[in-house]
């Protein structure tokens, strides 16, 4: 039968338009996956212009009709004028991953407007383009601040202006060690070894993270000895194969702090009720040795009203060991303002307030109160810094929390971190092992371990904190919140089970951060419900961190990594490596190892496996390119043995993990050949075969003794020169031991051409006075053998080695302080 010509013509137009619809949509994913490559809003832009100005004929129409995204087209109506100019320029594509920055000899024609336009399009390489504006636009440094300002940048990232101005760090606690070197490149590769200071073979670590809003290289290593010296180079070579070292020595700390035997004090003997007040007890330590409060037998019980059942105000150096406290109004143990603070073997219940309202849901402790109960925690440190808390049990507060059915969360938690203290050397160093944190079915916390200020890179734990070895369980939210910061921030050796989501990173503003060998596992809140075993977000909004996840064994119902909107932001950064990713349930953003729905081209999988029971198979919502699967993924075989293993053994050694998939300093110890970075001291400083004399005019009195091993003791103000003849060169390595008695005003070296006293060529070990070279971290008291990279700061011929002890006061002339050097040599390091 012939059919209708109408039916023919409708036949005919369904098939152009389904064709046409299907070109379109090719297209469209196509021009898609060139922005996911680009992905920050300027290089976005920076591409769609390339597409489409031709097209429209010129940049301005173009941008008139772009039809990205919604936070990108707001950048588009806002900046338009400014976009025009810099894409004629060619200054926008200087942003696009790649495309490297324009010859340091080229001024750049932007003004005020158009640099606020360039931090605002490209927020995550903050230093980028910070130094770009700074050093090659005529812009003078207050514009160029405004201009930053102007695009909501971070003051305390502008007010620091250059990178280059920051002092490199290198962070030790019990177990680890946090580094953090400045003014580097993206295009530079870094290794790191490690060794323990008496061992000659070095291990290799981890290289270390960009770090793109101030412009540097920051990461951890990891599972070291507590109280052990160790060794760190970390090698950083450019684009251009030139490379330098930089060199550490620190040592960790110890599992325990120095204890004064003054001030221990037992419980029984200074608590009768009440509130036990530090503050008002006038408690505390010193760096010498801390004030120690033993639980022998009372409970601490708060009276109603009191804040606290234990105040430790700001009281510093505090250690409180196996006290029982109960009630407090909001917490259990409170300190604000406070640093180094130790609480170890503490059990802490029945604190927060009770429901004096509830409204749809949700408590509020009376029926005038404006806001819902929130934040009461069983320990709270605000706005504090550098403090252990382990072996507690923290449980049953006064209120449960609202599950997400009624809204967000609010109630209590068992920790809350502010670890932002008000002085920049207590900030951070929270270390929060070995303890027991848990709600129960119908009584649950809000978050089990909690961060203030989540949106802020002073927020949460800040920086170089460790949280390991703990049990947490039940929470209406997430397990552990590490929002923030998160500059070497690590949370490993955990056990989390039953919260709505399990470590939240959401957002990582610095980074980076690291998430390995925890078990989590059983996830849901008091409803079943559950979103992922790790929640990410906020790349572009609250720029910018990456996040390594390492090895963990996860085993829940939705998600592996997934994302939580951060100002409507879902980006995230992320390394993943040999972790075990097992989901059960299927749906739109249900049932992923990783649900990465914006696709960032940085992110990777390598070695994972993969499985979800319901589809029997993988599932990622990710860049497939950047995706290695682990040997084992369809071995379902394989898959149930494993599970067996993992789910009764050993998170960290179950899944198989062939050689070239081993994560130095995580997976295996990695040793280095003995004579990679072994140096031989090419100059050897032989006291006893030389004379000396007093150098220029700053001998004024004491002694000078040399013995028969090349030790040389300083006492009184007594700076002495021993003639030598050495060329010094950008490679030079000054090795000393140094031990100082009492408190002279300077210790120190000087490398000298002639009498004369030149500033800046005098490194300070030690003291109160002020000089072009300071070298204070290089050594702790009273002995340090001090590795300094002396070439960094002289080069050249030296005729005088200075040996130098300051004590300008003449009242001081009876003074017992001493130098005494041992062991001076000079090594070279080969770039």
């Amino acid at each position: 039968m012939k059919c209708p010509d109408f039916l023919l013509s409708g036949i005919k137009t369904l098939f152009t338009i389904t064709f046409f619809s299907i070109l379109f949509s090719c297209s469209l994913k196509k021009e898609q996956a060139q922005y996911i490559q680009a992905n920050q809003p300027g290089s976005v832009i920076h591409v769609y212009l390339d597409k489409n100005s031709s097209r429209y004929q010129d940049t301005n129409t173009a941008l008139k009709h772009f039809e990205g995204t919604s936070e990108v087209a707001k950048k588009v109506k806002r900046y338009k004028n400014e976009i025009e100019a810099l894409y004629a320029q060619g200054i926008l594509q200087l942003g696009i991953n790649g495309n490297s920055s324009p010859d340091a000899s080229t001024t750049l024609s932007v003004n005020q407007a158009q640099a606020t336009a360039l931090f605002a399009l490209f927020p995550i390489d903050t230093a980028k383009w910070m130094k770009i504006i700074s050093t090659q636009t005529d812009l003078s440094k207050n514009e160029v601040y405004e201009a930053a300002i102007a695009a909501g940048l971070d003051p305390t990232v502008v007010f620091a202006a250059s990178a280059s101005g920051f002092e490199d760090v290198a962070t030790p606690l019990i177990n680890s060690i946090g580094l953090v070197i400045y003014g580097q490149d993206e295009n530079s590769t870094t290794q790191v070894r490690f060794k323990k200071q008496d061992e000659a073979q070095w291990q290799a670590g981890l290289p270390l993270a960009w770090e793109p809003v101030y412009g540097a290289f920051a990461g951890s290593i990891v599972y070291l000895d507590a109280a052990t010296l160790y060794d760190i180079e970390v090698e950083i070579t450019d684009a251009y194969g030139a490379s330098e070292v930089y060199r550490f020595q620190r040592a960790t700390k110890p599992n325990s702090p120095p204890i004064d035997p003054n001030k221990i004090y037992y419980l029984s003997e200074i608590y009768t009720d009440g509130q036990l007040d530090l503050e008002a007890l006038n408690i505390s330590g010193s760096p010498d040795g801390y004030a120690k409060i033993i639980g022998d037998g009372p409970i601490v019980k708060a009276n109603e009203g009191d804040l606290a059942a234990v105040n430790i105000g700001s009281q510093s150096y505090v250690m409180l060991e196996n006290i029982t406290t109960e009630g407090g109004l909001r917490y259990g143990i409170f300190g604000r303002k406070t640093h180094h603070v130790w609480i170890k073997g503490c059990n802490v219940s029945g604190y927060g307030r009770v429901a004096g309202d509830i409204r749809d849901n949700v408590a509020y402790s009376s029926p005038t109160a404006n806001s819902p109960i929130n934040y009461d925690s069983g320990i709270y440190l605000e706005r504090s810094g550098i403090a252990v808390i382990e072996e507690c049990e923290v449980h049953s507060p006064n209120l449960g929390a609202n599950h997400w059915g009624d809204g967000h969360p609010k109630g209590a938690n068992a920790l809350q971190v502010w670890a932002y203290h008000d002085e920049e050397r207590y900030r951070g160093e929270f270390i929060v092992r070995n303890n027991r944190f848990h709600g129960s079915q119908n009584h649950r916390f809000n978050d089990v371990i909690e961060g203030r200020k989540n949106f802020e890179r002073r927020g949460g734990f800040v920086k170089n904190s460790a949280i390991y070895g703990n049990y947490l369980a039940y929470a209406n939210d997430d397990l552990i919140e590490i929002d923030g910061g998160q500059q070497n921030v690590l949370v490993y050796n955990n056990e989390m089970e039953q919260g709505y989501a399990g470590v939240s990173i959401a957002p990582n503003m610095l980074g980076p951060s690291y998430i390995f060998h925890n078990h989590i596992h059983n996830l849901g809140d008091q409803t079943g419900k559950q979103w992922t075993a790790i929640k990410a977000g906020g790349l572009m909004a609250r720029p910018a961190g990456k996040t390594y996840v390492f090895e963990n064994f996860i085993d829940v119902g939705r998600n592996g990594i997934a994302a939580s909107g951060v100002n409507g932001d879902t980006s995230f950064w992320i390394e993943t490596q040999n972790n075990v990713i097992l989901t059960a349930n299927t749906g739109y953003s249900v049932g992923y190892c990783i649900f990465d729905d914006e696709k960032y081209y940085k992110n990777t999988s390598t070695n994972d496996l993969c499985f979800n029971r319901k589809t029997m198979d993988a599932r990622y919502e990710f860049n497939l390119d950047n995706v290695i699967e682990h040997p084992n993924s369809d071995d379902l075989g394989f898959i149930e043995l494993l599970v067996d293993s993992l789910t009764n053994g050993n998170v960290r050694s179950s899944l198989p993990i062939s050689e070239e998939f081993q994560i130095p300093n995580f997976s295996v110890p990695v040793f280095l050949p003995i004579q990679v970075t072994k140096p031989n001291p090419l100059w050897h400083f032989n006291a006893n075969e030389i004379g000396h004399s007093g150098f220029a005019n700053q001998h004024k009195y004491g002694s000078t003794t040399i013995t028969n091993d090349n030790t040389v003791t300083l006492t009184g103000n007594n700076w002495r020169k021993f003639p030598i003849d050495y060329v010094l060169s950008e490679q030079s390595i000054l090795h000393i031991e140094l031990t100082v008695e009492g408190t002279p005003e300077l210790v120190g070296v000087a490398f000298e051409t002639d009498n004369q006293l030149t500033n800046s060529r005098v490194i300070k070990f030690y003291g109160t006075q002020t000089w072009n070279i300071g070298a204070e971290n290089e050594f702790q008291l009273p002995t340090s053998s001090i590795t300094f990279p002396i070439g960094q700061y002289i080069t050249g011929r030296i005729n005088y080695l200075v040996l130098l002890l300051d004590n300008d006061e003449a009242q001081r002339r009876n003074n017992t302080d001493k130098a005494i050097f041992h062991s001076i040599e000079v090594t070279e390091v080969s770039k």
